[in-house]
């Protein structure tokens, strides 16, 4: 089942802002991650969050899987980081929020850009 973001406007769904570790704690992630590794005409873009920040389910949501929370859930990597990979076409830019439980949307503030409504990255 595809589920879209309510659409966002001034006033209207509140942003979400996550307290992520302070950067002199080096035990922990700081913040969200994005990796990218290019393969040929394609670019594989690996969204990255602590393993316990937030607490439960997150998946990474967006156009490229068409807002589907069941497509890309975040996957624990033994390292006290969680991660789902998804697989661009190279030189495309792409919509995308991260969904945890409760119906809790969030941003990535490493993202590329925010438009207003979603976090943007670029191949």
């Amino acid at each position: 089942m595809s589920v879209r973001p309510p659409a966002l406007h001034h006033g209207g769904r509140p942003r979400h802002r996550l307290d992520f570790p302070h950067p002199d704690d080096s035990s922990r992630m700081e913040i969200p991650v994005l990796e990218r590794k290019r393969q040929g005409s394609r670019t594989e873009v690996t969204f990255v969050l602590p393993e316990d920040t937030p607490v439960g389910p997150v998946s990474v949501v967006g156009d490229f899987n068409q807002w589907d929370p069941a497509a890309h859930p975040l996957a624990s990597r033994g390292d006290g980081t969680r991660a789902a990979s998804v697989a661009l076409p190279a030189r495309t830019s792409h919509s995308f929020r991260y969904l945890a439980a409760g119906d809790y949307w969030f941003d990535d503030p490493t993202a590329d850009h925010h438009d207003g409504t979603n976090s943007r990255l670029h191949t």
